[in-house]
């Protein structure tokens, strides 16, 4: 499935058609009918709209016949965190959720789909805004695993996450001036929150969060890539869960 459609016939066709839009790039300026009316479809759906100059939107082409607007689509269906956690019902297992806040590389976003799915977690949880979204690579990355675990978008991480505390979920999010991994209790219904590449995770999202997690560093840098550490910390969870099974 084409990830970028370009042109202002194509691109109404996209959302009317009921296309998963997760970016819409508009001309900054351009108030004709035709744009109005996409903007207009992206509104109702919810779909992030960015206004741009015309050399970023040049940019961007992939046909050079853009007409001034691009629209990005997923290349995968969103489901949604009921879904993910109808899931874990389904299986008889607490839920584990992976919360990724602004993750924005896509090999990143495919490398944490893949681990999620073996270390056995129900779903992934993005947020619309400052984030890749499911692309033709982030496919690729994952080596299939996006068939099968379910990846949910959610517009207000932080509101998703005090809902899903309400359903006895807890959360951890990984820091380096947090607790030991290896000191904390990860068992139980949990959903683990990685941080963006750059800056980590976001002052809000850490606060919303019960608990902070370190992954013990022995060399002379300070930090793990996101998705290695989602990797590190998906399977402590992992451990403990057997763990306990196990007494």
């Amino acid at each position: 499935m084409s990830e970028q459609i370009e042109g202002r016939n194509a691109v109404l066709e996209a959302f009317r058609s009921g296309k998963c839009v997760d970016k819409l790039f508009i001309l900054d300026g351009c108030q004709d009918g035709p744009v109005r009316t996409i903007a207009r479809e992206a509104r109702k759906k919810d779909t992030i709209i960015n206004y741009v100059s015309k050399e970023r939107l040049d940019q961007l082409s992939e046909t050079r016949a853009h007409q001034g607007v691009i629209a990005q689509v997923a290349a995968y269906e969103y489901s949604t965190v009921e879904d993910i956690l109808a899931k874990a019902e389904e299986k008889g297992e607490p839920p584990f959720l992976i919360l990724l806040d602004n993750v924005e590389d896509p090999h990143n976003l495919g490398a944490i789909i893949r681990t999620a799915n073996l270390a056995g977690a129900h779903g992934v949880i993005i947020p619309k805004r400052r984030a890749v979204g499911l692309t033709s690579t982030v496919a690729k990355t994952s080596a299939g695993a996006i068939n099968y675990t379910p990846v949910a978008k959610v517009t207000n991480l932080v509101r998703t996450m005090e809902e899903l505390k309400e359903k006895g979920i807890w959360f951890v999010c990984a820091d380096m001036g947090g607790e030991s991994m290896y000191r904390m209790n990860l068992t139980g219904p949990i959903g683990l929150v990685i941080g963006n590449e750059g800056e980590g995770v976001s002052r809000l999202v850490k606060e919303a969060c019960d608990f902070t997690a370190s992954i013990p560093m022995k060399g002379d840098i300070d930090s793990l890539n996101a998705s290695v550490a989602a990797g590190v910390l998906a399977y402590e969870i992992v451990r403990q869960r057997l763990a306990s099974e196990s007494k």
